[in-house]
Parts: C-alpha cells; sequence; structure tokens
C-alpha cells in the first residue's frame, strides 16, 4: 500500500465521527488495512501474536507497548467490529463479548458492587430478569423491577445504593418504550449510570447515547448479524467505563472469536438497508393483523394508536422488524397457530433476514414465574412474529394459515 493510501485511509477514519451518515459508517468505520491492501476486512483466526524479541513481548504485556498479545483480548478482527460499531451508536469505545448475555454480565461485574441496587424495566428478555434475580442477587446486587414506560415509577424506585437503570426499548416482545430522555436525566440526578439494550432497533434506527444514555448494550445475535449465524455481544460507550469492562472481559474470558466478528463486520455493512426494510415490512404486517379476526390486539410502536407512538417518532427513525399480537384464546389456540404457519420458523431467534415466530411464555420468557411474566404482560395468547426480508404478500399468506387454524 502507498503512502498516500495510509493517509487517505487515516482520513476515513478521522471523519468517520463527524460527518460521515450511519450509512456510510456501517460499511467503511473501523476498517485497518493490511499491507496486503485488503479491500474487505481482513480476518485474523489466531490465538496469539508473535514478538519480534523478549524485550517488545515484555512491553506488551507490560501495557508499556500497544499491539497485539493474544486473542482473548487484543484480535485486529474483534477490534474492527467494535470500532465500527462504537462509530455507528457514537460512543468512544466498544467491548464485544462471546454473547449478549455476556455483555450484560460483564458489565454488571465490571461496573456494580455488592450492596449496589439497579433499577430495571421489567419488560426486558427473560433471561436478563433471571440474570438479576438470580445470580447478581448471589453477588450482593439488589434488582427493583419498574413500569418501562412510567418515569415516576423510576423515581420511586431509587435508594441511596442504586448506581445503574437498565432499559429495553422498545421492549421484547410488547412493544413498550422508555423515555430515554427523561429516564436518563432522572438517573444522573442520583449519580447512575443509564443502560439501554438496543438490540430491537439497532443504531440503524435509533441511537441512545444521543438521548442521554451510558451504555449501549447489543445482542450482535440478532440484527447486527442479520442472517442467524453467530452469536456475540457488544457493549459502546464512555471509555472510562469501558476499560472497567475491558478488564473482565480480559481475565474472565467471555470474548467474542475472530471468526464471529468477521461476521458481525460483514451483517453492519448491510444493517442500515435491511432495518429500513424490516421496518416496512413490519408496520405492513401489523396493520394487516390489526384487521383480522381472531387477533385480539397487536403491539408494534409504528402504529398510530400505539399509546407511545409519538416517542417512538421521536426518539426512533422506524420501528423496528419485531412485532406481537394475542389472538383470541389461550396457549391452545397461539400454539394452534403457531404450528398451523409453514413458511416462517418456529424459533426463538429473531432479527433474521427469515421470518421467525415464537410462543414468548414458554419459549424466551419461560423461565420466568407466572407472576413475573404477568406482570410484564406476557400472557398465553401472545405470539411474537420477528418480520424478516420475505415477500410481503407470502408472509400474509402464511400468517393467514395460523389465522384459519384459530377458526378451526
Amino acid at each position: 500500500m502507498t503512502q498516500s493510501s495510509f493517509e487517505r485511509e487515516a482520513r476515513i477514519h478521522f471523519t468517520a465521527e463527524q460527518d460521515l451518515s450511519v450509512d456510510t459508517l456501517a460499511v467503511r468505520a473501523g476498517q485497518n488495512r493490511t499491507a496486503e491492501g485488503e479491500h474487505s476486512d481482513a480476518i485474523f483466526p489466531t490465538s496469539s501474536f508473535v514478538f519480534s524479541s523478549a524485550r517488545e513481548a515484555a512491553a506488551r504485556f507490560g501495557g508499556d507497548e500497544e499491539g497485539n498479545i493474544y486473542s482473548r483480548f487484543t484480535n485486529p478482527t474483534v477490534q474492527a467490529f467494535e470500532q465500527r460499531i462504537a462509530a455507528l451508536e457514537g460512543g468512544e469505545r466498544a467491548v464485544a463479548t462471546a454473547s449478549g448475555m455476556a455483555a450484560i454480565l460483564n458489565l454488571g461485574l465490571a461496573l456494580l458492587q455488592q450492596g449496589d441496587h439497579v433499577v430495571c424495566s421489567r419488560s426486558v428478555f427473560g433471561s436478563t430478569v433471571s440474570l438479576f434475580n438470580k445470580y447478581f442477587t448471589r453477588a450482593g446486587i439488589t434488582t427493583t423491577f419498574v413500569d418501562p414506560v412510567d418515569p415516576a415509577a423510576w423515581e420511586a424506585a431509587v435508594t441511596d445504593n442504586t448506581r445503574m437503570f437498565f432499559m429495553e426499548t422498545p421492549s421484547n416482545p410488547l412493544a413498550e418504550l422508555s423515555d430515554i430522555s427523561a429516564i436518563a436525566e432522572i438517573a444522573h440526578r442520583h449519580d447512575a449510570l443509564v443502560v439501554v439494550d438496543n438490540c430491537f432497533l439497532t443504531p440503524a434506527l435509533q441511537r441512545p447515547l444521543d438521548f442521554g444514555a451510558d451504555v449501549v448494550m447489543h445482542s450482535a445475535t440478532k440484527y447486527i448479524d442479520g442472517q442467524g449465524r453467530c452469536v456475540g455481544g457488544v457493549l459502546v460507550g464512555r471509555d472510562k467505563e469501558m476499560e472497567e469492562v475491558f478488564g473482565l472481559v480480559r481475565t474472565g474470558g467471555a470474548c467474542m472469536s475472530p471468526f464471529n466478528a468477521w461476521v458481525f463486520l460483514k451483517g453492519l455493512e448491510t444493517l442500515p438497508l435491511r432495518m429500513r426494510a424490516h421496518s416496512e415490512s413490519a408496520l405492513e404486517i401489523a396493520r394487516w393483523l390489526q384487521t383480522q379476526p381472531g387477533v385480539r390486539k397487536v403491539y408494534y410502536s409504528g402504529l398510530e394508536d400505539h399509546p407511545q407512538h409519538a416517542l417512538a417518532c421521536k426518539q426512533q427513525s422506524a420501528f423496528g422488524g419485531v412485532l406481537a399480537f394475542e389472538v383470541e384464546g389461550e396457549r391452545e389456540e397461539a400454539w394452534r397457530f403457531i404450528d398451523a404457519t409453514e413458511l416462517v420458523s418456529i424459533t426463538g431467534n429473531l432479527g433474521d433476514v427469515k421470518s421467525t415466530i415464537t410462543h414468548p411464555a414458554t419459549t424466551t420468557h419461560g423461565r420466568m414465574s407466572v407472576e413475573e411474566r404477568e406482570a410484564a404482560g406476557i400472557r398465553e395468547g401472545l405470539i411474537r412474529f420477528s418480520v424478516g426480508l420475505e415477500s410481503i404478500a407470502d408472509l400474509k399468506t402464511d400468517l393467514q394459515r395460523g389465522l384459519d387454524a384459530l377458526k378451526g
């Protein structure tokens, strides 16, 4: 690579945080070309790195010299992914992890300690509830779950030892929204950090840091990959907090593999295009389901009659690809609907180009108690639908099979 090419590459990185759009950052940010001049992102599937001398090895391990050491914490492919997602979210730094749940675990263990208190939305992923309720409790960290849509409930839950607010907006699966700005103002007044799970929208549609959040969390397994290939997680925020998380990942080992990071880099390249397409199709499907006999209610923030539609328009650029709906009946009817479909995939994953369908009460939220599910609005007749990129007409035909099964 010529000197001028290196200089041009440097300009790309310099402008990434200044005046490039999300669409461009998704394709360009974070790439550091090697001397081979590769156009696509390189993948470094190596466990360790070679030093030119014992002195260099000592300097690297001692932190006196920057450079690669061991892929548990310094791998160029993983770092490229971290730099790109940080640029997309508008954060100073990102730390990649083995999964979305590993991201939350490492965040909590790195930034919280025994005696600390967390205020958390009651409408979060079922495994998140289990992590806070069961495992963080063992570490002496307590959690109060609150109504995600009511800022006053967040304020009322604050104690002298509250150190973190955690929310998922839109929520899984009922599309409840938390007012990030309003809740961040409350949290910061009490010296607490605000963490937002941005999995459902990604930075293509929502950037929580712009509204006052301190940390953004993703299950990269979902839309960041976009094709259901790999498992991974990532946290984005200020360097101060991310350095603490990085230290724990380095020591604890819940790191992202180079191959998975490479797959996620490829996924990011098409993220804005996919998210717009997912959103357009989901809105049409949601409106169609509202008109169908046998459907009691549709949950999607893009619907004009959604109680927080105005807030969605304020803090989101679109509404995402996941919706939920309740059918007339209970578990038996919901299962009958799901089993009648032929095209969509029955799986607990979401954010795929292939549409997926699941029954939250017995899958994604099945480990929650009946009381916890009831409080979160996860009823037996509820179905979650992640709208993929298939033909809308074909999806409607398949969902009609489920509707017909309800009649039968």
